[in-house]
């Protein structure tokens, strides 16, 4: 079984309204919401990640 160990950001503010993301295992991240951390989690390739924050940081929706 594998184990996630979970981050929040430290952007993240005290609203509550914030994600976790894991990414010690290799070429996988996991994500989850921060209020619910018994809950699911969504389980992306770790190129799939890197595609999507590439494009919070240019802000190119078109490669999505």
């Amino acid at each position: 079984m594998t184990t996630f160990r979970f981050y929040k950001s430290s952007y993240s503010g005290s609203q509550g309204e914030c994600v976790e993301v894991a990414r010690n295992v290799p070429q996988l991240m996991a994500i989850r919401d921060s209020k619910n951390p018994a809950g699911p989690c969504l389980i992306v390739g770790a190129s799939a990640w890197a595609s999507f924050m590439e494009t919070l940081k240019t802000g190119d929706s078109t490669v999505l």
